[in-house]
């Protein structure tokens, strides 16, 4: 037991990592491929096609070798699911053009609380006191370390506020279907990345035409645009499957908080890579946000301690076996999964 418990924790910190260094690296390496600086390539949601389109082209390789197994999805729901997910990314170019950086980040900042409510209303979770605290930490110590001006208007406040409905949507229909439909986050990522990767490559185009009023055919391709592309395209692989893998074994709200975790990591490597300036409000908040961060862990512990008996949500990885569901059926209500979920149920 204790083994399969260090085997499980391994994993987890495994999943966490992948997503933080992949997200990171991808940062980096699309700041140096569309700054002015650097190759001014300012098609990005154009480039996230072609995230998708590699992503779909590894789950394609992956099921045809056999290293993945294909189950069943009705295709209506991987339809609204791409729906959703393109609406989030395009409404996030949206709110980053039409608002002020300040009010984009405070709009990012707002999804947890989202999050929070929406999987009350969708799922009927409730969360501890002590989560709310962590929450409300973590939240406010980003806001200090990258708010700064803060202009909003009409067109752009709609644009964020679809954006952030879009993303927290998004992120909870993940961990939904994974349970739903026992699937894995690969297998899940491998049905839905083709259908994101068509769309965002027909419409893409257009998209960053009305963004910056270029269109990506007059671009002027490098072989160092082209190094830079395929590295984010690379990195975009590992950031989508460990998204997907997170909140199939952790929750949305976790997962945005892993999001505020790159966040501080960002701005240290913009400081050391890019002679970003790091003032001493920025590190107050990022001291801040970490603090969050363990109490946040803290929480989660207390919540497990709290409710040993109630059987969580299943991991993605750990998907339903036909004798799992037999069990089931029969009554075998006994057992005992690992609980990572920040809050419960009621159903």
């Amino acid at each position: 037991m204790e083994d399969e418990k260090k085997a499980s924790a391994v994993s987890d910190m495994g999943a966490w990592a992948m997503n933080v260094i992949s997200s990171v690296g991808i940062i980096m390496a699309n700041k140096q491929l569309m700054s002015p600086s650097g190759y001014a390539f300012s098609f990005a949601t154009t480039l996230t096609g072609f995230h998708f389109a590699v992503t779909a082209l590894v789950g394609f390789v992956s099921n045809v070798s056999g290293y993945s197994a294909s189950k069943h999805v009705p295709l209506w729901e991987l339809l609204w699911f791409s729906v959703v997910a393109n609406m989030s990314i395009t409404g996030m170019n949206l709110s980053l053009m039409l608002n002020s950086v300040g009010f984009y980040q405070i709009s990012k900042l707002s999804m947890i609380p989202v999050v929070c409510v929406m999987e009350w209303i969708l799922h009927s979770k409730h969360y501890s006191r002590e989560v709310k605290m962590a929450v409300v930490v973590v939240v406010v110590g980003v806001g200090v370390c990258t708010v700064t001006d803060v202009k909003v208007n009409a067109k752009g406040f709609l644009c964020a506020c679809i954006a952030v409905l879009s993303t927290s949507l998004q992120q909870i229909t993940i961990g939904s279907l994974q349970k739903k439909y026992s699937i894995g986050s690969f297998e899940l990522l491998s049905k839905t990345a083709p259908i994101q990767a068509l769309s965002l490559l027909l419409l893409g185009p257009f998209i960053d035409y009305y963004l910056n009023g270029q269109f990506i055919a007059n671009y002027k391709v490098s072989s160092g645009a082209i190094f830079f592309i395929l590295l984010s395209c690379s990195l975009a692989v590992f950031c989508n499957v460990s998204q997907y893998l997170c909140i199939g074994r952790f929750s949305a709200v976790s997962f945005q908080v892993l999001g505020h975790m790159k966040t501080v990591c960002v701005l240290t490597l913009g400081w050391l890579l890019f002679d970003s300036e790091l003032t001493l409000k920025n590190i107050l908040g990022m001291a801040l946000a970490v603090l969050g961060m363990v109490v946040y862990s803290w929480a989660v512990e207390v919540e497990k301690q709290a409710n040993p008996n109630v059987i969580p949500h299943l991991k993605a990885k750990e998907s339903l076996t036909e004798e799992d569901i037999r069990l089931l059926k029969d009554g075998v209500e006994n057992i005992r999964l690992k609980d990572v979920e920040l809050g419960e149920s009621k159903n």
